[in-house]
């Protein structure tokens, strides 16, 4: 039998997929009980109300998520293969069938919920955008603001316009996902394409440093 705070994390996963399947106003704390095989009592016990469980299930998917996801550096030491690789992780995340799901969700409830609505908005943009940022000023000597440019465009390119049509159900979102797979399973190629395609326009800025441009260089040689 599951207990403290093993009992939690399996009532924030039954949770989860209650919400996803009925939605917040439709889903009850009696059908999250009941899915997660345990009593109204002991649900009430970790999560007083489901305003507050709700909450609680967006945190903790914002924290795999971002467990998950990692830093480029952690992919690869040449940085073209890294933000590449960084990138397509981040795309099977967000293009997952349960993450689309759950962010359709929480743009329904955003009103309701408007620190839910923010806290998810700061996992699927800005902490990637911060990771990324972070990475192109570390690996090319890059400007605070430089590089939250060129991240910004990074993601904008390997996003758009694939995410709004598969958050609209134009496209498909991908079946699956093995979160425990050390690289993405997606096709990397346009990925890398939209990745050298950032890097070679950090030539053309007129802001940018000579170092900067010498290393995105050096980038492209790879």
């Amino acid at each position: 039998m599951k207990r403290g705070d093993e009992l939690a994390q399996h009532i924030l996963w039954s949770a989860k997929d209650v919400f996803m399947q009925m939605g917040f106003e439709r889903a009850s704390m009696d059908e999250v009980a009941h899915h997660a095989r345990t009593s109204k009592r002991s649900l009430y016990a970790h999560f007083e109300n489901k305003e507050k469980l709700f909450l609680a299930v967006i945190d903790m998917v914002r924290s795999r998520f971002l467990a998950g996801l990692g830093s480029p550096g952690d992919y690869s030491t040449k940085p073209v293969d890294a933000l590449a690789l960084f990138c397509a992780r981040y795309l099977e995340f967000a293009f997952y069938v349960g993450g689309i799901r759950m962010c359709r969700m929480i743009m329904a409830e955003a009103e309701r919920f408007p620190l839910g609505a923010a806290q998810w908005f700061d996992v699927i943009y800005s902490q990637v955008h911060a990771r990324l940022a972070a990475y192109l000023q570390k690996t090319f000597s890059l400007n605070a603001r430089q590089s939250a440019q060129a991240a910004e465009w990074m993601l904008g390119r390997v996003l758009f316009p694939r995410f709004v049509r598969t958050l609209f159900g134009v496209d498909d979102p991908y079946p699956g996902i093995d979160p425990s797979a050390p690289m993405p399973t997606i096709d990397v190629r346009p990925v890398r394409r939209a990745v050298q395609d950032v890097l070679d326009s950090l030539r053309l800025a007129p802001e940018s440093h000579v170092g900067a441009t010498s290393k995105v260089r050096t980038v492209k040689g790879n």
